[in-house]
């Protein structure tokens, strides 16, 4: 009994100190992601962007645009999973800007809607991103169609179904193409999607760790900057983390997980392929399933490059998306 009164008020310390910590933990993850969101801010502003908003049937595209349209064909740049427009802000900074490009939130991403009782397969996500090019007038002349990562596998699949509306292609280790062995992490998703629900508690608990890994394998040689910015991006998705779940349930799907690869041959358009050669999230061996795949395809493998290639090689990749542009759509015409 002596020992049990003793124990107490160390469990009560304990509970308050555990207390006490969770409250200064979301104290600064809320000032962090504040921080993050000023700067991201004027990053835009730095490039002259102004984020524009659009409804189309039941959703509202947020994206920004740089330049407008003219004699060369628009750029249409679609993000990876966990992410959003402006992951292709340190792109933009390489590419002219007189070059018109558009940077939007897939539906279910950023400030662009998200239903829960709607699919976000890749034939969907496809669909409606040529809803949001019909509203805005990018289906008036055929253009760069880019994708990286999960955007990687809608553009491909967009590029398949919309061949008219596609002049050439540009994927960025796209997803949705079959494995040999795969990864360890993408088979935990994948038994996480065959044993629960999206609702379940458990699955939610276990979102944070697996995202936080995945982000570090993603970089080739992560620095202190590129984990902090990576950071920015989790904790705004785990705001919707349940949301962010039924997205990749749903592109795991059969129909959807390997639809890039199933629709690669009716691919029309010239294709460019960009794959870091130390990526560990999606095999490099998929840049040769591809090119064997699609028509008229060339590849890119970057050195020193893990998956996410916009924050490796933001430069180089850049410049070899501005070289396919220039030689597919011709440089344009200075007087």
């Amino acid at each position: 009994m002596e020992v049990t009164w003793i124990k107490i008020p160390y469990m009560v310390l304990g509970s308050i100190l555990t207390g006490v910590r969770t409250i200064l933990v979301l104290m600064y993850n809320l000032w962090f992601l504040q921080s993050f969101k000023i700067w991201t801010w004027y990053r835009r502003m730095q490039r002259g962007m102004k984020v524009k908003h659009i409804k189309q049937n039941s959703y509202s595209f947020c994206y920004f645009t740089q330049g407008k349209p003219g004699a060369q064909p628009s750029i249409l740049m679609l993000h990876g999973f966990l992410f959003n427009k402006d992951m292709w802000l340190d792109t933009l900074e390489n590419i002219p800007e007189d070059i018109h490009v558009v940077c939007v939130d897939l539906p279910g991403h950023g400030a662009t809607t998200r239903l829960l009782g709607d699919s976000y397969a890749a034939a969907d996500q496809a669909e409606r991103i040529h809803e949001f090019v019909e509203c805005i007038g990018l289906d008036k002349n055929p253009f760069h169609l880019v994708g990286f990562s999960m955007g990687g596998l809608v553009a491909g699949v967009y590029a398949a179904l919309y061949p008219s509306h596609v002049c050439c292609l540009s994927l960025l280790s796209p997803g949705g193409l079959r494995y040999q062995g795969g990864y360890e992490f993408v088979r935990h998703f994948w038994e996480l999607n065959k044993s629960m629900s999206v609702e379940s508690n458990h699955l939610l608990s276990s979102l944070k760790r697996p995202s936080e890994e995945l982000l570090k394998l993603g970089l080739y040689h992560p620095s202190l900057f590129q984990l902090q910015l990576l950071k920015g991006y989790l904790l705004e998705g785990s705001l919707q983390k349940s949301f962010f779940m039924k997205i990749f349930f749903d592109l795991s799907i059969r129909e959807s997980r390997y639809s890039l690869q199933d629709n690669a041959s009716k691919i029309k358009a010239p294709t460019e392929i960009i794959w870091g050669k130390c990526d560990k999230i999606f095999d490099p061996s998929g840049a040769d399933i591809l090119a064997k795949a699609i028509p008229h395809c060339q590849v890119n493998m970057l050195d020193r490059c893990g998956h996410f290639i916009t924050m490796d090689r933001p430069q180089k990749s850049a410049e070899l998306i501005l070289e396919f542009h220039n030689s597919v759509c011709g440089a344009k015409k200075t007087n």
